[in-house]
């Protein structure tokens, strides 16, 4: 823990809606760690206002180091961005923004918080060639270009509208192939990773019987959905006797990055702030 105190580093994380975002708990945990002087706040702003709230942070007068961005404005914040770098600019998405000599700049953190989350809680996952990805929306992109990128083979992205899974192969490249949910059971089989990025689950919700006795014998089952920690793909995967990896530390991982970049220390992920979290979590279920 450092003892030198820091003065007038701000940041933030901007939604519509916002108030149930934990990204306050996160950074709050390592700016008292630190024994950094700052803050970091949760806004909410509407899309018609966004414009108007990065025109701010431009030129100072929002008086914040940058922020991150979530839902449903990762968009067109990169699009406001005066210096997208290529993983925002070609996720067409950005979670993460700082501002330097008066441009603000962009990235995307989902991906790294993606991999770092399965390296942390399943060393080795990746030591397989295909993986299967169900659902095409925004966050199905940046788990996709993270596989592409880590070096999978074969990345299978199933969707009920198979249109918007092809248009995702046409952005990521040949190793990227689409298929309507009809196509589910034949893609999984011998897959070596299966990752859920839609809704199906959150809270609790019922999900269907996912045929995972095709995977591979070692296969990885992992949820982006953390809401509940054990969500019910998890348990159908755990029944199959797959390792599972939750979807908190995504969350966790993805914040370390804008951190560093707005006040200067690069944290770490602990079990202690996973256990702050996950009892944050528990109290308001």
């Amino acid at each position: 823990m450092s003892d030198s105190r820091e003065t007038g580093r701000h940041a933030f994380v901007v939604g519509y809606p916002i108030k149930h975002s934990r990204s306050p708990l996160i950074h709050g945990y390592w700016l008292k760690q630190f024994g950094i002087d700052g803050s970091y706040r949760a806004i909410e702003v509407s899309e018609a206002d966004l414009p108007t709230f990065i025109a701010n942070l431009r030129d100072g007068t929002a008086g914040y180091r940058g922020g991150n961005v979530t839902i449903p404005h990762k968009e067109q914040a990169v699009r406001l961005a005066d210096k997208p770098d290529a993983l925002s600019e070609e996720l067409g998405a950005a979670n993460t923004l700082w501002v330097e000599n008066g441009l603000v700049y962009s990235t995307n953190t989902d991906g790294l918080g993606f991999l770092a989350n399965l390296d942390e809680r399943r060393p080795g996952w990746d030591r397989c060639e295909k993986a299967v990805v169900l659902g095409a929306g925004g966050a199905s992109r940046a788990v996709i270009q993270a596989l592409r990128d880590r070096g999978f083979s074969e990345i299978h992205v199933v969707n009920r509208t198979v249109e918007r899974a092809q248009e995702l192969a046409d952005r990521f490249g040949r190793k990227v192939f689409a298929h309507p949910m009809e196509g589910l059971a034949e893609v999984l089989t011998g897959a070596g990773l299966f990752v859920n990025t839609t809704s199906l689950g959150m809270h609790g919700s019922p999900v269907p019987e996912f045929p995972l006795q095709r995977l591979a014998p070692d296969a990885t089952v992992t949820d982006l959905v953390y809401i509940p920690l054990v969500t019910p793909l998890l348990r159908q995967a755990e029944k199959h006797g797959f390792a599972t990896v939750d979807g908190l530390g995504m969350l966790l991982h993805q914040a370390v990055p804008g951190f560093e970049k707005w006040f200067g220390r690069r944290p770490e992920v602990t079990a202690e702030l996973r256990q702050l979290v996950i009892a944050d979590m528990e109290k308001q279920a």
